[in-house]
């Protein structure tokens, strides 16, 4: 990660040198490149904070919508497959549209931006923790059920003590995933006011009019918080199997 940094400052430094292109206005080393930077990583409480809330909802939600798909009443089943097969299907940018600007007046009730990203970001992504939890639970050896049967566990028991914890661990790099594209997504709630990363570079395009070199600086950010969001999912994902082994 240390190299890549060097090697994208060193491609700004080696940039700086053209006469046609003003990396001026995000120069650490002047007072105006400094007061930009900040106002640029300002962003970045807002873009986490949406993201963690948003995937937090959305992996319980998904949950419970992946429960139904493991039931042999294929009306339950067909509940499942309705809301992903629907959900899925809605293009987050369009949903993040309706939430902010329908919802008010379909419930009446006012939603300000950081609550209307969150739930539409939940919302989409929702469907495709089902189909993960979905999947990982089905993984997991029909002999666990027998043997959590056979000590008289009921079923509420069995998925929380014995199913769930094994199919957690399968899913976990999925679920990783899904952060990291969270976190990427979470770029378009800049559409309706939102003062995350991507709304920021855009404000400062708007007052500097330079886009390459705001832009840059925006790839940079992204770039560095997904690397060490993916880093820190292999640690946990290295964690839990050294504890399985264990």
């Amino acid at each position: 990660m240390n190299k890549l940094i060097i090697s994208a400052a060193l491609v700004l430094l080696l940039a700086g040198c053209s006469g046609n292109w003003g990396w001026y206005v995000v120069n650490p080393t002047t007072e105006g490149g400094m007061i930009n930077l900040k106002f640029l990583i300002s962003g970045l409480y807002y873009t986490i904070l949406l993201s963690v809330t948003a995937i937090s909802i959305s992996i319980v939600v998904g949950l419970i919508i992946a429960l139904p798909a493991l039931s042999k009443n294929r009306y339950m089943r067909g509940i499942n497959r309705f809301y992903v097969e629907i959900v899925r299907a809605v293009p987050i940018l369009v949903l993040i549209l309706w939430v902010y600007y329908g919802m008010p007046q379909l419930a009446g009730i006012a939603i300000n931006v950081f609550w209307a990203g969150v739930i539409a970001l939940a919302l989409s992504d929702s469907a495709f923790e089902a189909e993960i939890f979905r999947a990982g639970i089905q993984s997991v050896n029909k002999g666990q059920y027998e043997a959590a049967h056979t000590i008289s566990l009921n079923y509420p028991d069995t998925m929380r003590f014995v199913i769930l914890p094994q199919a957690i661990r399968r899913v976990l790099p999925a679920l990783g995933n899904q952060l990291v594209y969270m976190l990427k997504m979470s770029s378009l709630v800049s559409v309706i006011g939102m003062q995350e990363l991507t709304r920021k570079a855009n404000e400062l395009v708007v007052t500097e009019y330079r886009p390459l070199e705001v832009y840059t600086i925006l790839v940079l950010e992204y770039l560095v918080l997904i690397l060490v969001v993916s880093a820190g999912v292999r640690w946990l994902e290295n964690r839990m199997k050294t504890d399985e082994r264990g």
